[in-house]
This record gives structure tokens, C-alpha cells and sequence, in this order.
């Protein structure tokens, strides 16, 4: 049993220490590594002479081996699937078939489709086999062409695409779409062009897919029974595991409360169906005698309950949760055919091997260590066998349920507190209550007729009330301003302690042992967070995209330039990037908002921001007539020599002057009104430029003249055209400049002659699109941050020596 553990364990190590890599190993080295793992794993096997130690040790090594090479070899496969570049943003004629189930909002759908050919120009193309596409609404749809909501799964189309190569933001902790992307073996994202690129055929309404098209065809049946859309969503994720049917207002409801993992499908719900599903089975088996010859009732069980459950766990949409349920089922199940017993431990290992056979990258989800934690912390907090006896019947029964089910919602709370503090830097304070309430109304009742209901329609009324009941009690408890608890993210040192203590605490030991794994939480529970010493500051340039946001951060304040681009109707930079971002670093308010001007790249994500992180002060060039100037938060207006300081580090708006309006016009332009901002520190200085367009770039060196000079500048209006002039650059002579502008801008940003301009002024020119966000730390050193995180599944970044130098990695 120890060589089993030991060799398991180094599979996962094997797994892990690839996906550290951010370059793949030549193919040579990919099946030295595999060949020679398997051959010395075959010759410990067969060389009985071989100590045990020495064979646990080698066959250890031989399978870690394996594990590094194999995975190394399927993610070149999977990165061989790439988009030519020079398909990138061209029109694409494409037959495939819509391939999940699509995913729609009040901006348009979302879906994955399957390709069965490509052409472009009239010629046959090669691309990649799966694809994530949006098709967005371009009003009415014409008589010739369907709109997005007309979109079916298991549908054959004819598209017209652009596409592009899988790329996301980078930033500090943020989360990871390229990976998520390249798990999924999504290697090409793009839109569908279906009035103005040529239009959408649909050619087949049941081509393939037939799991996807069962999938929707029930979303549709609950989306007609039930009225109520929220509720309506609930059931839809409950019984086919579709959780994009749940609005973001709803799952913060459900994070908030900590009671997120119920609306998945997760391993509970899939125990729980299995043990049915067996029941049921065993009983409809033991009706037919010749059958209990050919198979036992109890083993006929133990199997259609496990395919039952896996046919669940398919039609749910096969997350990891399901999966490793399903694996560490079908292990007891082949253990109990085979007439062995595994300890509970051993199978969650095995059950973990399994997963990652099927897809390595799962190591690298919260979810896979949040459900894989959770049951065996239920199985070493209490390692007693189930015992059965007289005593366990009637009352004695009930009581003895609720008191497990104290124990195991207690167990889960505690123990799994220092995971969500370390992955989501935050922790529910209610979840303990809430779960106590919503586990055994949602897996006994809500979710059981979510499934009948495909069979007995009317039961979904019935189950939407209940499911309304629900969110309204949970409404009530994530209101409450104590309802959760946040934390910075902490340092690795602090996470060990963390989920260490989180261990003892749960571990059926004595209560003054246990309670010695208090002090190993309190550096998680409280890290300490690391600010720039006095007269220094460090400056964040964020990834948003087409979008400015900059964070400037002092010994003792937190500035915040422009808060980046709205995405859409549902999403913006303020939601998305800014507020996981700023709860990471442990800030708990922002001193000052500087708005540039009304531009959505610039002020997009304020209202979120606003809404969400409280703010003491704001200085905008915005209009009296714009909403944000109604946020109740002390205001004032952008004026040229409006300057202070904090812990030694000078800050002056240079612009817009007093005259800036009139020259202007009477309804000036917004860039030309767009807040400068200078900062002045002992590490050097920066220039935060706004929109400004070449005329005001001019006035400032008129006005102005040396002391533009800055060590950085964030590059006016993202290298457009219209700015950037010589003088200017010649002016501010910057060490670098800083580009904020999305992956294959539509804008064309920066321009190329504003990018040789700089090269010209031997200016070191940094992109957010190829290096990610951007830091300059209060020690001087410069980062970019696709390079502190680079794996092998992020975009190529083709970067200039200057760029690198730029980032503190000369070539």
C-alpha cells in the first residue's frame, strides 16, 4: 500500500512540476522521458530481486517521469492547433456544427463550435478544431439571416468569422482566460460578422451533439414552465449543470453566502444521485431471478448506479467536481467487484490520478483541491467506520444525522476556510449557517425535483418556490455588512501555515492540541502587506484591454488613474480587473480617483469601482450633466497646479489649465480636457497623459518646458495618431513609454509611426497587449508581468530587445 501511495503521488508531482514550465521540451526529450520512464517502471516490476525501497524510489521516479513527458507531449498537440496569423481578423467562410450549449446574455450568445471546414478568399484554410465565438446583436435580423437567439445546439451553420489567437489579460493574480482557454482546447476565439461579413446559413438542425441538444432542449422545457427567470436559472443549473442560466447578481449572492459549490454540480449532488440510482436499480433487479443468476443484485447495483450517475454527470456538463466523484466511484465499484477494500484516502488518490489522466490542467483549478480537500478532510477528521447498531434507529437515528451533519458542515467550514482565503482572498462568515439551511434543501429536495421535472413538468412550479425561498433567505444573510471576510493574498510560506492549521483544527485530536493550529491561521487570516518606504511610490499599469487604469501606490495612499473600458452591457474593467485586484493587494479604500476625461476606455469600470470600494476623493474633467458626478464622494475638477503630497512623494495636475476651454471651443473635445497627471518620487518620476491630443502636447511644452522630464510616460490616447508628437517626446524624454491598448486593437493602436517615433527617440516602448500589466516597484526595477507568470500556453509575445530592457529582462 505504501509503494501504491508513493507512486501515485509521484504521477501528480510529475503533472505538476510541467505545468510550471513556460516553454515545452523538444519532442526528442518528450519520449526520452516517457520511454525511459516506462522502461524502468517495467524493470522494477520484473526484477523481484530489487529491495522494495530502492523499487518504490525508481518506480517513483520512472512515473514522474511519465507523467512530465506525456503531459509535455499532448500540450505541444494541443499548441499545434494554432490560427496562422495571417488569418487573424480576416473574413472566414466556416461550416461546423455548434458544439455546447449556447450561452446567451442581453449582449448576444456565446458559444463553442466544431469545425468541419474553413475557407478564406474561396480557398480551403486550415483552423483550429474548437472554437469559442460570440455572436453579438447587430439590431433586427435581417429576412436572410437569423440572429443569435436563433442558435441551437447540435445545429450545422455556415459562418462568417474573424478570428484571432487565444489571448487574455495578464495581470497581478488575475484570472488566467488563456488557460482556461487552452484546457477547454479552445485555440482560436472570434465572432461571427452575420449581417455585414456575408451572413449565417443554418444547414442542418440535428447534425451531432446529441448529450448538448438533450441539454438545451430541457433549459428550454424549464424556461417555459417556470416564469420566473432567476428561479428558472437555478433549476437549469441544478439539473443540467448549466450555471451560466444564473445571473452575476445572483451568484454573488451564492459566493457571498458561501454556498456557490451547491449551484454546480458537484460531488455531493452526484453521491447522492448514484446512491439513488443504485437503490433503484438493486431493487428493480432483484424482481427478475434469472438475472440475479447471471449478476448479484448487489453488484448489478454498485454498476447501474455508476453509470447512471456518470450519465448524469455527462448531461450536467462533465465538470471536475463530477469527474472525480465519478473516478473515485468507479474505483470502489471495481474495488468492491474485485473483493478488495482501499481506505477512503487511497481512492481519493487514485480518483485524483484519474482525473488528471483525463486532463492534467485540472491541477491547476481551485476547484479540483477545494473538492478533493473537502472529502478527505472529512475522512481523517473522522476515520470510524459506520457502525450500525439498535441504538442507531428511530430517534436515536435523527439525532445521530443532525449531529453528523453538525460535525461534517463544521469540518468543511474550518477546513476549507484557508483554501478560499488563499485562492479567492476571501472566506463567507455566514456560509456555516447557510449551508447548514440550503445543503439539505437543495440535495434532498430542490435538486431531486429539478431532475423529476424533466419527467413530471408541473414539479419545476414546485421546485421554483423553493428555490425562490432560498435565494430570499440567503439574500437576507449576504446583505449583512459582517457577511464576509477579506483578506490580501498572502505569500506561499503563510498558505502552507494556513492549510496546515486548518488540518489541525479538524483532526479528530484533543481540543488543546487542536487548538494549536490557531496560530499557524493568523499569517493567512491577517498577511502582512508589503507598501513602498517613504518618498517612494510603485505604479501599476494595468491590462484592461483598450483602456487605461494605473495604480499609484504610496507608503500610506492609493491612487487610482482611470478605471478602464466597459466590455459590454454585463461586464468592465472595474468588475472584472480592478476590485479582485485591489482586494488582493489588501487595499481597503482608494484615496483619490483620478477620471481622465469621459471617454468609456477611461471611465468604464467607475461605476463598479464606486459601488464597490469606497472612495475618498475625486478629480475628473467630467461634465456636470454626467452620472458620475451624482456619486456621493467629494469631487473637484482637474486644474493645471492643483499639487500635494503624500509620504514624501509629490503629485501635480498639469493640465487641463484655465484656458483650456476656451481655446477649445465652446464644447471642447473630452480628450483635450483629459486630467495630467505628474508624480514625483525618490525612484524617479511619471507622466500619466490621458487622451491629450498633439495641441495639447504642444501648450505643456510651451508652458511647461523641462519640467515635463519624467522617467515614464504613459503614452497619450494609446499611441494614436493624433498624439505623440516629437517636441512632445523630445520634452518628457522618457526611459519608458507605456502603451495601454487591447490584443489587435480595432483603433490600430499605437500607430506604427507613433511606435518607430519613439524607437527613433530611443524611447524603450512597452505594450500592455505583449508584456501584460506593467510594474515599476519603489526599488526601480520594472516588470512586466507575462513574463514574472509565463507558461507555455500564453500567447508568443513578439517583444522588441527595447521592450525587454524595458522590462527589466535585457536579452
Amino acid at each position: 500500500m505504501h509503494r501504491v501511495v508513493t507512486w501515485a503521488l509521484a504521477w501528480l508531482l510529475g503533472v505538476w512540476l510541467q505545468l510550471q514550465q513556460s516553454a515545452l521540451w523538444p519532442l526528442p526529450v518528450q519520449a526520452a522521458l516517457v520511454g525511459g520512464g516506462v522502461a524502468a517502471l517495467l524493470g522494477v516490476l520484473g526484477w523481484r530481486r530489487l529491495p522494495r525501497a530502492a523499487g518504490t524510489a525508481l518506480g517513483a521516479l520512472a512515473l514522474a517521469s511519465i507523467a512530465f513527458g506525456s503531459t509535455d507531449w499532448r500540450a505541444g498537440q494541443r499548441l499545434a492547433q494554432a490560427l496562422a496569423p495571417a488569418l487573424e481578423g480576416q473574413d472566414l467562410q466556416v461550416v461546423g456544427v455548434v458544439a455546447s450549449l449556447p450561452k446567451r446574455s442581453a449582449a448576444g450568445t456565446r458559444f463553442v463550435f466544431a469545425v468541419e471546414s474553413a475557407a478564406w478568399q474561396d480557398e480551403p484554410v486550415s483552423i483550429p478544431r474548437r472554437l469559442s465565438l460570440g455572436w453579438w446583436h447587430e439590431g433586427e435580423p435581417s429576412a436572410d439571416a437569423a440572429g443569435p437567439a436563433a442558435l441551437r445546439a447540435g445545429e450545422r451553420w455556415r459562418l462568417t468569422l474573424r478570428l484571432r489567437q487565444p489571448h487574455g489579460q495578464v495581470n497581478p493574480r488575475g484570472f488566467d482566460a488563456e488557460l482556461w482557454l487552452f484546457e477547454q482546447g479552445l485555440r482560436a476565439s472570434g465572432y461571427v460578422r452575420a449581417r455585414r461579413g456575408g451572413g449565417a446559413t443554418r444547414l442542418d438542425a440535428a447534425a451531432g451533439y446529441p448529450v448538448q441538444r438533450a441539454r438545451q432542449t430541457i433549459r428550454e422545457r424549464i424556461e417555459a414552465t417556470v416564469p420566473d427567470p432567476v428561479a428558472a436559472g437555478m433549476l437549469a443549473a441544478l439539473a443540467i449543470g448549466d450555471q451560466g442560466a444564473i445571473d452575476r447578481a445572483e451568484w454573488e449572492v451564492f459566493r457571498v453566502t458561501g454556498v456557490a459549490h451547491l449551484m454546480s454540480i458537484s460531488g455531493l449532488h452526484v453521491t447522492l444521485f448514484a446512491w439513488l440510482a443504485s437503490a433503484l436499480v438493486g431493487r428493480a433487479w432483484r424482481g427478475f431471478p434469472r438475472l440475479m443468476l447471471a449478476l448479484p443484485a448487489p453488484q448489478a447495483a454498485r454498476w447501474g448506479g455508476l453509470l447512471l450517475a456518470t450519465a448524469y454527470a455527462v448531461l450536467a456538463g462533465w465538470g471536475v467536481p463530477a469527474q472525480r466523484t465519478v473516478l473515485m466511484l468507479a474505483v470502489v465499484v471495481l474495488l468492491r467487484s474485485a473483493g478488495r477494500r482501499w481506505p477512503g484516502p487511497l481512492v481519493l488518490l487514485a480518483a485524483a490520478v484519474a482525473v488528471t489522466l483525463v486532463d492534467p490542467w485540472a491541477l491547476l483549478q481551485p476547484g479540483f483541491w477545494l473538492s478533493f480537500v473537502a472529502v478527505a478532510l472529512l475522512m481523517v477528521s473522522d476515520p470510524r467506520p459506520p457502525q450500525e447498531t439498535a441504538a442507531g434507529r428511530g430517534f436515536g437515528a435523527v439525532g445521530a444525522a443532525l449531529r453528523q451533519g453538525l460535525r461534517t458542515q463544521a469540518v468543511a467550514t474550518v477546513g476549507l476556510a484557508p483554501l478560499s482565503l488563499l485562492f479567492f482572498q476571501q472566506v463567507s462568515l455566514v456560509g456555516f449557517v447557510a449551508n447548514l439551511v440550503a445543503i439539505p434543501l437543495v440535495t434532498l429536495l430542490v435538486m431531486p425535483l429539478s431532475l423529476l421535472g424533466v419527467l413530471l413538468p408541473p414539479l419545476w412550479r414546485l421546485d421554483a418556490l423553493l428555490a425562490g425561498a432560498l435565494l430570499h433567505g440567503l439574500g437576507a444573510l449576504s446583505a449583512l455588512p459582517w457577511a464576509q471576510w477579506t483578506v490580501p493574498a498572502a505569500p506561499a510560506w503563510a498558505a502552507l501555515l494556513g492549510v496546515a492549521g486548518g488540518l489541525v483544527l479538524v483532526l479528530p485530536l484533543p481540543w488543546r492540541l487542536r487548538l494549536l493550529g490557531l496560530p499557524l491561521l493568523l499569517p493567512l487570516l491577517a498577511p502582512a502587506v508589503e507598501r513602498p518606504p517613504p518618498g517612494r511610490f510603485e505604479m501599476l499599469a494595468l491590462d484592461v484591454g483598450q483602456g487605461t487604469a494605473v495604480l499609484v501606490r504610496t507608503h500610506g495612499h492609493l491612487l487610482v488613474y482611470d478605471t478602464g473600458p466597459q466590455y459590454g452591457i454585463e461586464a468592465d474593467a472595474g468588475e472584472r480587473v480592478l476590485v479582485p485586484l485591489l482586494r488582493a493587494r489588501g487595499e481597503p479604500h482608494i484615496d483619490r480617483l483620478v477620471l481622465s476625461h469621459r471617454d468609456t476606455d477611461h471611465v468604464g469600470g467607475a461605476a463598479s469601482l464606486l459601488q464597490r470600494v469606497p472612495v475618498r476623493a475625486l478629480s475628473s474633467s467630467l461634465a456636470d450633466e454626467h452620472p458620475l458626478r451624482a456619486v456621493p464622494v467629494p469631487q473637484e475638477r482637474c486644474r493645471a497646479g492643483q499639487a500635494w503630497q503624500w509620504d514624501g512623494v509629490d503629485f501635480e495636475l498639469l493640465h487641463p489649465d484655465g484656458d483650456a476651454a476656451g481655446a477649445a471651443g465652446a464644447a471642447p473635445k473630452p480628450n483635450a480636457l483629459s486630467c495630467v497627471l505628474q508624480v514625483r518620487g525618490a525612484q524617479g518620476s511619471a507622466l500619466l497623459a490621458g487622451d491629450i491630443e498633439r495641441a495639447q502636447e504642444l501648450a505643456l511644452v510651451e508652458r511647461l518646458g523641462p519640467r515635463l522630464r519624467s522617467d515614464v510616460l504613459l503614452v497619450p490616447h494609446h499611441g494614436s495618431r493624433t498624439s505623440s508628437s516629437g517636441n512632445f517626446i523630445v520634452a518628457v524624454a522618457p526611459r519608458v513609454a507605456l502603451v495601454q491598448a487591447a490584443y489587435r486593437s480595432r483603433f490600430g493602436h499605437p500607430a506604427p509611426e507613433v511606435v518607430a517615433r519613439y524607437v527613433t527617440h530611443g524611447v524603450a516602448l512597452v505594450r500592455s497587449d505583449r508584456c501584460g500589466a506593467w510594474s515599476w516597484r519603489a526599488d526601480g526595477s520594472m516588470h512586466c508581468q507575462r513574463e514574472l507568470d509565463a507558461r507555455y500556453w500564453h500567447h508568443a509575445r513578439a517583444a522588441s530587445p527595447r521592450a525587454d530592457a524595458a522590462s527589466g529582462n535585457p536579452r
